[in-house]
């Protein structure tokens, strides 16, 4: 049985720059639905690094990933946006004009399909998988030994870990689960290392104090019987063979960004990018706008404040669309009466 849903944003991506968006777009009494692929709100943030401090976020000294998704959360619940999680937009078909614009979007999972009078992707770099080393057998160890992010540090404490890759993720979860760990080892192909030097620093003075392991070289095989990971077989640079006993295995080998269906929409893209202005980050097709990690434009940086201004700024012009009648009246959270009776904070 098909839904049929209207709303006046369909919002594409239920990270923080999408979050912040529904905020933009609420203070401009714009009704959203957000749809995402992942099971859970919160993007990259939640799913790769909930409990990982961030360090760029303006009015936060520091604040993890999951901190900052909730802090959004709390932020939109005025506007009661509604999530539709597990779901992949399939298809996205213009129905209006460029002065009317009118979308019909689809999802593949359950079939869902809203009409809607603007689209925000923000999508991140599209869907993403975790790339994985070319061990045999790991699938059969995955979700009990073999872990690709870190989403509760606890899972961890009194294990064997062993994390294998060369970059700020292996180096970073390296000094932030030795603590926890019954002993943790590093592995990577060569000594040297990708990460912050400081971080870098640490994991030396920690294997120089004999309070973790590193090795040079590549695992070759996994031991144990599935699903109960017991050790791996390591092939170090000199050729020769180790076994390293652990009871968890975190590979950080980066991730695979993939468009997906995004590809299929008729958008200009530009090396897997969808170029947007930077008056309104909309896109080639009226109507629709892309925001965050997904858009490209001269200049662009690749953070999440950097999301948060240009969602602000394409809510401007979706309220156009939304209210073509209604002349949009700039206010000021701080001293609009109006704005703060839908946020609930007026006296």
């Amino acid at each position: 049985m098909t839904d049929n849903i209207e709303t006046d944003v369909v919002v594409i991506g239920a990270g923080p720059v999408g979050l912040f968006a529904v905020f933009e777009l609420g203070l401009l009494d714009i009704k959203c639905h957000l749809i995402d692929i992942l099971p859970k709100v919160g993007g990259q943030c939640a799913e790769l690094y909930p409990e990982k401090p961030i360090y760029d976020i303006p009015g936060f000294p520091m604040v993890t990933g999951q901190g900052l998704v909730d802090n959004l959360l709390a932020q939109i619940e005025p506007f009661h946006p509604t999530f539709h999680l597990n779901e992949m937009v399939e298809s996205v078909e213009p129905i209006g004009t460029a002065e009317a614009p009118l979308f019909r979007v689809k999802t593949a999972e359950n079939g869902t399909t809203f009409i809607c009078k603007a689209l925000v992707i923000a999508a991140g770099g599209g869907s993403f998988q975790p790339k994985k080393p070319p061990i045999e057998n790991i699938e059969a160890y995955e979700g009990t030994g073999v872990f690709y992010a870190v989403r509760h540090m606890q899972m961890f404490r009194n294990k064997r870990v062993l994390i294998v890759g060369g970059g700020d993720s292996a180096l970073d979860w390296t000094v932030n689960l030795q603590p926890l760990a019954k002993r943790l080892t590093l592995l990577h192909r060569r000594d040297a290392f990708r990460a912050a030097p400081h971080t870098v620093e640490k994991m030396r003075n920690l294997v120089a104090s004999g309070d973790m392991d590193l090795h040079l070289g590549q695992v070759t095989h996994l031991k144990g019987k599935s699903p109960v990971l017991e050790g791996v077989s390591i092939k170090k640079d000199d050729g020769s063979i180790v076994d390293v006993a652990c009871d968890v295995l975190l590979p950080f080998f980066g991730l695979t960004m993939k468009l997906g269906p995004i590809a299929d929409w008729g958008l200009n893209l530009h090396e897997n990018l969808i170029p947007v202005d930077t008056e309104k980050f909309e896109t080639s097709v009226p109507g629709i706008f892309a925001i965050g990690d997904i858009n490209t434009y001269p200049g662009k940086l690749k953070l999440i404040l950097s999301g948060f201004h240009e969602g602000a700024l394409a809510a401007q012009k979706v309220h156009r669309y939304v209210y073509p009648d209604k002349k949009l009246l700039f206010q000021y959270t701080t001293s609009s009466t109006s704005l703060q009776k839908k946020l609930g904070v007026a006296a």
